[in-house]
């Protein structure tokens, strides 16, 4: 009987086997862990777009049911329907009047008047982060607004800057400053239009804007009292 002098592998071709291996298995766990990053990096995208997403329509709704009303005290300290802005901030404060709450069960004691304010806040668990609040204060009242009970919901993490416009349809002009609870500023009209412009980071750190508009349907106060 012969032996076959080719029965086994020699050590330079297992080494070579196992080299070969180990860069097949490297460039494997490459591209998984690529995939991977990929996914979620695309996965925070669509979350951060559906955010702002919601908050524009959010937004834009509280503005489109802007109203003011005569049939109460205008001489009143805290009027229960107004819209004052404010700037000059990073996040601007505005309050205003709006038709848009949503009683959500039968015989509450609500209607869909409501007063609406956007402000910042810090995040309490990211230093330096600063979200865009917004609070809905369910009965309107002449009450100081810290005196009243209110929802807060945020309507975007880490804000970098949100700007808010008015179209002043009797000067043809966008401004960013509202008041009507002045008789020298705006006292019983709106503007016909609000731009909305948000400023936040991507996942990777890079600026962008997004910006769209509101049409308020009434600019003109209400008044039903008999002529």
């Amino acid at each position: 009987m012969k032996r076959n002098p080719q029965s086994g592998l020699t050590l330079l071709e297992v080494m070579i086997a196992s080299a070969i291996m180990v860069v097949m298995m490297s460039l494997a766990w490459r591209t998984i862990s690529n995939t991977s990053d990929s996914r979620r990096t695309f996965e925070k995208y669509e979350e951060r777009n559906l955010e702002l997403r919601a908050a524009m329509g959010r937004v834009v709704a509280d503005f489109e049911a802007a109203y003011l009303s005569k049939n109460e005290d205008v001489n009143a300290s805290h009027p229960r329907t107004l819209m004052l802005a404010k700037s000059g901030n990073k996040v601007p404060d505005i309050r205003f009047s709006t038709l848009g709450h949503r009683v959500m069960w039968a015989d509450a004691n609500e209607s869909e008047q409501t007063v609406i304010q956007y402000l910042s806040h810090g995040n309490n668990e990211h230093a330096g982060q600063v979200d865009w609040i917004r609070r809905e204060q369910r009965r309107p009242s002449n009450q100081p607004p810290e005196e009243e009970s209110a929802d807060y919901d945020v309507l975007v993490h880490d804000v970098q800057n949100v700007k808010l416009e008015f179209w002043n349809w009797k000067n043809t002009e966008w401004q960013d400053t509202w008041d009507t609870t002045q008789a020298d500023a705006q006292r019983g009209w709106l503007p016909s239009r609000v731009r909305i412009t948000i400023t936040v980071k991507t996942p990777q750190g890079t600026e962008i804007k997004l910006s769209t508009q509101a049409r308020i349907l009434m600019q003109e106060a209400l008044n039903f009292s008999p002529t």
